[in-house]
């Protein structure tokens, strides 16, 4: 993100929105709460971002991707502006939120098992030109791979 011959590249917010795939707005709304303590400004109060702040604002948005408030951000912002004295802080923070992360990710791949067998499902079904076909088989004539899944929803169910 260097400038030809190693100079740092100046931005404005559309620019920086753009290179970091966010509304210019997200960026001004990340301003006001806080989370930008290293903005500059120009003579005329106009936001500068600099190669630098990528880094920053790359760390804001995935923490904000996770879930984790504004406020948590905020105090992980201001305790890397105090330094190595907060290290123990950050990390907490941080492994608290990958916790948070990993649970997302199993509930997610439950939820994309249920697809699967749905998937399975009415492909079934529409073979057979009916979703009656369904009654007529077994648990065994359900791919091994699917049938908890169909034991979740018919549990659910029941």
């Amino acid at each position: 993100r260097r400038g030809r011959k190693g100079r740092n590249m100046v931005y404005t917010v559309g620019e920086m929105a753009r290179l970091l795939d966010v509304s210019a707005s997200t960026l001004r709304y990340y301003d006001k709460e806080g989370l930008l303590p290293f903005l500059e400004r120009s003579s005329g109060g106009i936001r500068i971002f600099q190669d630098s702040d990528f880094e920053w604002l790359s760390i804001i948005s995935c923490l904000k991707q996770t879930g984790m408030p504004i406020k948590d951000i905020k105090a992980f912002i201001d305790w890397c502006i105090e330094g190595d004295a907060t290290i123990p802080q950050r990390l907490g923070l941080i492994d608290q939120q990958r916790q948070r992360v990993l649970e997302q990710i199993e509930q997610l791949q439950a939820t994309l098992h249920i697809l699967d067998y749905k998937h399975w499902y009415y492909e079934t079904a529409q073979k057979a030109g009916t979703c009656a076909i369904h009654e007529t088989l077994t648990e065994a004539d359900i791919p091994p791979a699917l049938q908890d899944a169909c034991r979740c929803i018919k549990g659910a169910a029941d």
